[in-house]
């Protein structure tokens, strides 16, 4: 569910008016917060902390107060005197003063950005003091090579449009508290907000936006299958790839291998006879890899569900074409595949319900033709509907839409993961989560939150920078991705 403003502030006051005591949240907030820039940064590093004089001040400087206990070397920045801050925010202040800087060799060289002033209330451009402190922030993310984490929502940016105001702040992460705003699924927002992490308070939230939601662990927890103890390989899911072709052989390989640490029991890979041997000696060796001299000789295919699309070529065979429409089995259609859809746009609403499209930009652009819409929600949620079926509308905020399902925003990744084969990982990802039957819209969602976090470990554990990263690292921590979905606390 999302939020308003209105709200969530209607939620604040309601709890608030009982009588209850607002320090406690801020300490909770400020404590989950820390933990949150803990969890990417797990080492003493130096921070700087801006802050403004109200309570979104005060929730940054209980996280300053943690990271400092931490080890951290931490400098407070303020859009005014000490004596302009509100009564709980100076209290904040006192007590973060109250402990003692940590040696100078503990913090090390990462410089963190905590974004604390302003709440979700401020309305209009930035002014003054504020101006030039999101000013120094995006110029130290800019130039240094800073991260930054915003309380609840950028410096900026309108948290009920998404709109962001002349100089918002642009954050690396935005840890959302109690409940995510409204404006941070707006398309112009995402550069703004960058990861959502979710910062959960005791606060009942009555009021707000049903039919979106943004995926958290909280959420998919639940949705992700407990194996009984005497699952074997069978009980697992087996998954069926048709993928690959001459110069794309890669994709073969990374959907099988996006399968396989996905959890599947069996994945069998079908693919062009001349290609056998060299995709054979590049899968992972569970992976069984059959020829094939000519499609009409694919009659079994044996498999709980088909993945179809990467890396086939332009010209994919009637035959193949076929089997999207008419397999009984869930299908995964991604890339080649999509765009041999698309040269039938009519046929579409012909797809039966039990298909998972997995479109990039590019291929819902030729799937949808001249057709024109407002946003990528408005587009995805649209045609899910118009085609009957799941779509996985890929983007820096991934979006699963299916019929008679909220639409759902994933939360993980880093633009590290704009680079060749990462859609191959997540088709195999995704067929392996129906495998195991989970449900279509689920695995979708699952499949997305996975694969950025995945991502995110990836680089966090072989200390690189994202732009280095490749889709075989990513599949590889995919592991590292399910234990942290099955750990509660995890981000």
């Amino acid at each position: 569910m999302l939020v308003t403003c209105e709200e969530m502030s209607a939620a604040e006051r309601r709890l608030f008016s009982t009588g209850v005591a607002p320090e406690p949240y801020m300490e909770e907030a400020g404590r989950r917060c820390a933990e949150a820039v803990l969890d990417f940064f797990p080492e003493p590093a130096t921070a700087e902390v801006f802050c403004g004089k109200g309570n979104n001040g005060g929730d940054a400087l209980v996280v300053a107060r943690h990271l400092k206990t931490r080890g951290w070397r931490v400098t407070l920045r303020f859009t005014g005197p000490a004596d302009d801050l509100a009564e709980l925010p100076a209290k904040k202040l006192a007590e973060f003063l109250a402990v003692p800087d940590p040696p100078g060799d503990r913090a090390g060289r990462r410089l963190v950005l905590l974004d604390g002033i302003l709440g979700i209330g401020a309305k209009g451009a930035l002014r003054g003091a504020a101006r030039d402190l999101v000013g120094r922030i995006n110029q130290l993310r800019r130039d240094a090579f800073a991260t930054c984490f915003a309380i609840d929502i950028p410096s900026g940016l309108d948290a009920d449009t998404g709109i962001p105001h002349e100089g918002a702040v642009v954050a690396d992460h935005t840890l959302s508290i109690t409940a995510a705003k409204t404006g941070f699924a707006a398309d112009g927002a995402v550069n703004h907000v960058g990861r959502l992490v979710e910062i959960p308070l005791a606060i009942p939230v009555t009021e707000g936006d049903p039919s979106r939601a943004f995926l958290f662990p909280s959420i998919l927890r639940p949705r992700l299958p407990r194996r009984p103890f005497d699952t074997h390989k069978g009980m697992a899911g087996r998954v069926a790839i048709l993928a690959g072709s001459r110069g794309l052989s890669g994709a073969a390989v990374l959907t099988a291998l996006g399968a396989s640490r996905a959890g599947a029991g069996l994945v069998t890979v079908s693919v062009p006879e001349a290609l056998h041997p060299l995709i054979a000696s590049r899968c992972p060796p569970e992976v069984m890899v059959r020829p094939f001299a000519h499609p009409r000789e694919l009659v079994d295919l044996p498999g709980d569900v088909l993945a179809i699309g990467p890396g086939l070529g332009p010209a994919i065979p009637p035959e193949l074409l076929d089997r999207i429409y008419h397999d009984p089995r869930p299908v995964v259609v991604d890339a080649d595949a999509l765009n041999t859809l698309a040269e039938d746009r009519d046929r579409l609403s012909s797809l039966p319900a039990n298909r998972l499209l997995t479109p990039h930009p590019g291929e819902i652009k030729r799937l949808v033709g001249e057709a024109a819409f407002p946003d990528r929600s408005t587009l995805a949620r649209t045609m899910a509907e118009t085609w009957g079926v799941t779509l996985l509308f890929k983007g820096a905020r991934t979006l699963v839409a299916s019929p008679d399902h909220p639409l759902e925003y994933n939360t993980t990744g880093h633009p590290g993961m704009a680079s060749g084969g990462m859609g191959d990982v997540l088709t195999g990802v995704t067929a392996a989560l129906i495998a195991q039957g989970v449900k279509i819209h689920d695995a979708a969602c699952l499949g997305s939150w996975l694969l950025g976090r995945a991502a995110e470990i990836a680089v966090q554990r072989n200390g690189i920078a994202p732009e280095s990263l490749d889709a075989v690292r990513v599949a590889e921590h995919l592991g590292a991705a399910l234990l942290a979905l099955q750990t509660p606390g995890s981000p």
